[in-house]
Order: C-alpha cells, then sequence, then structure tokens
C-alpha cells in the first residue's frame, strides 16, 4: 500500500489517520503502525482501507500509471 497515496487522499478529504480508523474500523494503533512502522497490512485490512477512502485497490498501491507500466 503507497502511503504516500493514502495521505494525498487523506489530505484531500480534511481526514486525519483518526478519522480513517473510524471510517474503516480498523483501530487507530493498527493504522499508526501501518503508516509509521511501515508494516504491511493484510488484504482485508486494505479493502477496509479502500472502501473507507472511496478508492479502489489499485489506487492504493500508487500512481495509476505506475501501476499500468508493472505490468
Amino acid at each position: 500500500m503507497s502511503w504516500q497515496t493514502v495521505d494525498r487522499i487523506l489530505k484531500n478529504k480534511h481526514w486525519s489517520l483518526r478519522k480513517l480508523s473510524d471510517k474503516s474500523g480498523i483501530s487507530y494503533q493498527t493504522i499508526r503502525n501501518y503508516r509509521y512502522l511501515k508494516n504491511e497490512p493484510t488484504f482485508k485490512t486494505m479493502c477496509k482501507v479502500a472502501d473507507a477512502l472511496g478508492v479502489s485497490l489499485d489506487e492504493l498501491r500508487g500512481d495509476k500509471d505506475e501501476v499500468n507500466t508493472r505490468r
């Protein structure tokens, strides 16, 4: 998961990590661990984050052009 992308989306929505936690149902501490300790979230957790942010999983992986060049 690209935290650069998540940070950009959070900024555009004027959301904090706390709000992402509330909207996704993932504990605040867990969100912080993913963000700052670089722990990798499970697929299920990534789905919850994507749903909360209203974006696709591909979008969470990083820049769309970047995703297309990896294939």
